[in-house]
């Protein structure tokens, strides 16, 4: 798999948002929309970078059953 199989959507948490916040923020997303948790970063001030991916969906050729 190649990173060109995947879309990435990048978001930031403020400092204010606590742990538990940011997890259940992030397993909505998961939940919901087929993101998976691709890397976080924790800063010194608070502030979390987080980069989910998924992989793109490709418009097939509709399988038709005989």
């Amino acid at each position: 798999m190649t990173e060109d199989d995947w879309e990435y959507l990048p978001l930031r948490l403020p400092p204010g948002v606590s742990r538990l916040t940011a997890a259940t923020q992030l397993a909505i997303q998961a939940e919901f929309n087929g993101w998976e948790l691709s890397r976080v970063r924790l800063y010194a001030d608070g502030t979390r970078k987080v980069l989910l991916r998924r992989k793109i969906r490709r418009a097939g050729v509709p399988r038709v059953a005989i």
